[in-house]
């Protein structure tokens, strides 16, 4: 079984800047795919981006060039650094790991934008 936990969330004008942290521990395959979703009030979870163990990333239209993310796989860790944020970037993150076998999340930590 995966647990995931995730940190770095909070609060931020526009503009600023935030990293989320995420580690994954327990028994999963080498090979896997780790994501953020995000999901605000009242809309559905969705994708920000995700990275392949070999490093192939993908972004969400609405937050490429201002989001990067990252991974190290010694330390089963994904990162997502977050510039030039907006409020519409306000909701609650997810980590996910997902392999062949399985997809695991982590509770989520709340990132507020505000103008």
């Amino acid at each position: 079984q995966v647990q995931l936990v995730e940190s770095g969330g909070g609060s931020v004008q526009a503009g600023g800047s935030l990293r989320l942290s995420c580690a994954a521990s327990g028994s999963f395959l080498s090979s896997s795919v780790m994501s953020w979703y995000r999901q605000a009030p009242g809309k559905q979870r969705e994708l920000v981006a995700s990275i392949s163990t070999t490093g192939t990333r993908n972004y969400a239209d609405s937050v490429k060039g201002r989001f990067t993310i990252s991974r190290d796989n010694t330390k089963n860790t994904v990162s997502l650094q977050m510039n030039s944020l907006k409020p519409e970037d306000t909701a609650v993150y997810y980590c996910n790991l997902r392999t062949v076998a399985q997809s695991a999340w982590g509770e989520g930590t709340q990132i507020t934008v505000s103008s």
